[in-house]
């Protein structure tokens, strides 16, 4: 895939951007960064703290299956960013690091540090014909999160890139498990996702309802729902929701 990153200091949404672009035609892999967004937001519609200094951009995307399958293009992109993270936090600098961090991903689409969340994903579409990517990384700055703990590169590793460089790193990652999700299927991404997956014991709570309860990680399905073991024995599947490791 060939990227036209088009870079502007300050923008409402890099998702509302791309989407725009999309509708106007704008070709696959066409990405909008931007140093600073007043209005960005993750999934239902949760603001995403912007401060400049962290990482946002937005992908048009055409994708060649059927819409009903768009879900693994979430996890593709956690596998992108998750390789990408443990790169800079897990290199050797001189010698000097010892011990390693722990790079995981939450379902359904985060990506954590030793537990703490480093960078967030929003999916979004209106039609067939495109699905717009966005990716938040915690660069400098730590954001707020009453829902999670966060972290940044800079609060984990000395060697922090620079922006471009770390865009440029995750498109690359991005574009080589894109092309192996249009060819290959789920199947090896669902693989590559479990080997660095958060498990453990989870706290779900469902979109639009009060219901909460927990469950022991036990596999992502072949359409990428959460696999979940109950206290009573029985088996749960979700499919929507927020998940949070229990310690």
């Amino acid at each position: 895939m060939l990227f036209d990153i088009r870079k502007r200091d300050v923008t409402t949404s890099t998702n509302d951007d791309a989407k725009r672009a999309a509708v106007a035609g704008a070709p696959e892999g066409f990405v909008i960064w931007a140093l600073h967004q007043t209005q960005g937001r993750g999934r239902i519609g949760r603001p995403w703290q912007s401060d400049e200094g962290n990482l946002f951009f937005s992908v048009v995307l055409r994708p060649p299956l059927p819409r009903s399958e768009w879900a693994g293009y979430s996890f593709v992109a956690a596998l992108a960013v998750q390789e990408t993270v443990d790169y800079y936090v897990n290199k050797d600098i001189e010698g000097a690091f010892s011990v390693p961090h722990n790079v995981e991903m939450k379902w359904p689409n985060d990506v954590l540090v030793d537990g703490k969340k480093i960078s967030g994903i929003l999916l979004e579409s209106e039609d067939d014909n495109w699905l717009v990517l966005g990716i938040g990384i915690n660069v400098r700055c730590d954001p707020d999160n009453p829902m999670y703990p966060a972290t940044s590169l800079a609060s984990e590793t000395p060697a922090v890139p620079e922006l471009g460089d770390l865009l440029d790193r995750v498109l690359d990652s991005f574009d080589s498990w894109y092309a192996r999700l249009n060819h290959e299927g789920f199947l090896p991404i669902r693989a590559a996702w479990l080997m660095n997956a958060r498990k453990g014991t989870m706290r779900v709570k469902l979109p639009a309802k009060a219901t909460e309860f927990y469950g022991e990680f036990l596999d992502l399905d072949i359409e990428g729902a959460l696999r979940l073991r109950l206290q009573d024995g029985s088996e749960r599947k979700v499919s929507a929701g927020d998940v949070f490791p229990f310690v």
